[in-house]
């Protein structure tokens, strides 16, 4: 029997080795030597009941109903004001994808900051009471350049095979992810954060290569940084291939709309094909479309997605509707598509998507419906729904054509690289991401009038010029690859200015930019010779190359005497907006202009090509608009408006 002093003293020991432990387990948390979180979020846990068909979290059943939003399709600056319209309507979560390009822009360089800040989104999310869904990819599809992978792979890798177990991209996966994931493991649901999901590819099942030794590698992958913190998940068509979608101990959802949602019972099957139990998932419920360029704008009945959205979650689903507010592909982040029909169609730069919310991030009569729909199945917030942000017409200013791209001065100042060569190099061979590059050689002797120019593989899109003068384009999306040059051009410059017009992000496997194919003419026999001794020269039209021309002409005092439609190659133009009060959104009115791109203020609003439609108007967020001067540049390659004249709207157009 022990004595009571001795009793005491194994007590304080004890105690003290206690403390000391438990210094050294949260020392050693916070240095990162080990991943379990602190003692204070043992308690917290989002888990699956197979048994129930249920999500707990913390041993109590839920259910998700979620919107997506990416980030990086607003401004920061209306972060917030777009999730508390979302939680406004019942969704207690938001869905998001991570996109690797936009973090990772060239290799071995990372920017969290600004647009990019996914941070602050994930805090002000769980600020505004939602949930996270995290999709980190690490292909995220989503209408986005190359699916979000950076460009640079296929620069870096000639030859990869991304989505496979192909070592070159698993190596990079895994760098990427040991700088991302690293952020994210603190923002998990069990570690006190607000994320409950994360998934794990992204509708792999309609990806040709079906390789499962990848899908399992990147579940482990994920997992190092996830563990039991979090949901591992993955999305997939429900069709015959969704079983090449599915990882084993990884939960399975489907996504669908509203021409599935109408034999809601098949989708089930096909998902209870691949897991037996659980609940049921639409992580991608369509209430809109994308469109793509050259195409009418995609439009969803807001009734009928009620409708189906209430047929849904009568079985008792969880859902995503995707998309909850789409927003805008800035920049060149417009992806494109391909169908695997050989039928290229570049997306179109409002991202609009017909959403619940538009563009704008206001409600919609579609989003009334469905709040409606919400209240009989969510606990619905205190939360009134928004008023519509003002929007203001801030009427017309008159542009300045301020130079020609193809001038010496134009190339010195908006060229980063020029390569000579027997071949034409591409943009993943120049490292460009995005933009213009000009290939030139020299015409030989041409042995028939007119003599047929081809331009085998070009991805995207050429203006076709001889010594400095415009014969005609060439395009992928519509298949015309050849135009007539006319006899006695021997000695001639043959000039190509080929235009990305974005990488396909559906069911990627390299889409390459630029000339990939042999340039040909034709000879009097019928046969071809092929052109050789190329000068490549990369335009990427990165804001700073835009300014630095403007600076040059500017300083010059010369002005381009261009317009109407474009003769001697594409041309700046500059002029200025002043506003008196604070600014606020309005829409940037392409009408009457041919195709381009778009400057506010140094921002690259993104791609305009008001000739074919449907997209007319360009969303210009208040933010990047400032009370005085406003810099208003545009890039424009074909044809400019009769008055040179730009207007500023307070309605969008996108359905011309």
């Amino acid at each position: 029997m022990k004595s009571k002093s001795s009793t005491n003293l194994l007590a304080m020991t004890g105690g003290l080795l206690l403390v000391s432990a438990i210094i050294a387990i949260g020392m050693r948390f916070v240095l990162g030597e080990i991943t379990v979180p602190p003692l204070h979020y043992l308690e917290r846990k989002f888990t699956i009941d197979y048994d129930r068909n249920v999500f707990l979290m913390d041993s109590k059943p839920f259910r998700y109903v979620s919107g997506s939003f990416h980030y990086f399709r607003a401004v920061p600056e209306v972060w917030r004001d777009r999730l508390r319209t979302m939680r406004a309507c019942g969704l207690n979560a938001v869905d998001t994808y991570i996109e690797w390009s936009l973090h990772n822009p060239k290799d071995g360089e990372y920017t969290f900051e600004g647009i990019a800040d996914v941070e602050r989104f994930i805090k002000i999310a769980e600020e505004e009471g939602l949930y996270v869904i995290l999709r980190p990819g690490p292909y995220i599809c989503a209408e986005r350049d190359n699916g979000g992978l950076p460009h640079w792979l296929f620069t870096k890798y000639p030859g990869i095979k991304p989505r496979t177990s192909d070592t070159n991209y698993t190596s990079e996966v895994a760098i990427w992810y040991g700088n991302i994931m690293k952020r994210m493991q603190k923002y998990l649901y069990g570690r006190g954060g607000p994320i409950i999901m994360v998934q794990v590819e992204n509708e792999y099942g309609s990806f040709d290569a079906c390789d499962k030794n990848y899908l399992n590698w990147l579940r482990d992958e994920t997992n190092k940084y996830v563990r039991s913190d979090a949901v591992l998940f993955t999305t997939d068509i429900p069709n015959d291939r969704i079983s090449c979608g599915k990882i084993d101990d990884v939960f399975a959802t489907t996504d669908f709309g509203l021409e599935r949602a109408q034999e809601i019972d098949d989708v089930w099957s096909t998902l209870r094909s691949v897991q037996p139990n659980g609940p049921l998932v639409n992580s991608e419920f369509y209430p809109g479309w994308l469109t793509h360029w050259q195409e009418p704008n995609e439009r969803r009945d807001a009734t009928a997605v009620a409708e189906a959205l209430r047929n849904i979650l009568t079985y008792g689903a969880n859902v995503n509707i995707y998309m909850f507010f789409g927003g805008t592909n800035f920049e060149f982040t417009a992806g494109a598509n391909d169908w695997g029909f050989g039928n290229y169609t570049p997306d179109i730069t409002s991202y609009d998507y017909d959403a619940v919310m538009d563009e704008a991030g206001d409600v919609t009569p579609k989003y009334m419906k469905v709040r409606e729909v919400l209240q009989d199945y969510m606990i619905m917030p205190n939360l009134e729904v928004p008023e519509k942000s003002q929007k203001t017409a801030y009427g017309s200013i008159q542009l300045k054509p301020m130079g020609d791209v193809l001038s010496a001065t134009g190339i010195e100042a908006l060229s980063t690289k020029k390569v000579i060569a027997k071949m034409p190099m591409s943009f993943e061979e120049l490292d460009q991401y995005s933009g213009l590059v000009l290939y030139e050689t020299v015409l030989p002797k041409l042995e028939i009038d007119p003599t047929l120019l081809t331009v085998n593989k070009l991805h995207d899109r050429a203006l076709i010029y001889v010594d400095g003068m415009f014969l005609g384009t060439l395009s992928r999306q519509n298949k015309i690859y050849s135009l007539p040059l006319n006899a006695g051009s021997e000695g001639a410059k043959l000039q190509i200015l080929v235009e990305n017009q974005g990488r396909i992000n559906f069911n990627i496997a390299n889409d390459t930019k630029g000339i990939l194919g042999p340039v040909t003419l034709q000879k009097l026999n019928g046969s071809t010779i092929e052109l050789f001794d190329w000068s490549s020269n990369s335009l990427p039209l990165e804001s700073e190359q835009i300014q630095k021309f403007l600076d040059i002409q500017k300083k010059s005092g010369k002005c381009s005497e261009q317009q109407g439609i474009l003769l001697n190659g594409p041309v700046v133009l500059y002029g200025e907006l002043t506003i008196e009060t604070d600014p606020t959104d309005t829409y940037l009115d392409t009408d009457g202009w041919g195709k381009g791109v778009a400057y506010i203020n140094g921002f690259n609003l993104g791609r305009y090509w008001p000739l074919v439609g449907p997209q007319i108007t360009m969303y210009v967020p208040g933010p990047i608009l400032r009370k005085g001067v406003n810099e208003i540049v545009f890039l424009e390659y074909q044809k400019t408006s009769p008055d040179l004249r730009i207007k500023f709207s307070d309605v969008a157009r996108l359905d011309a």
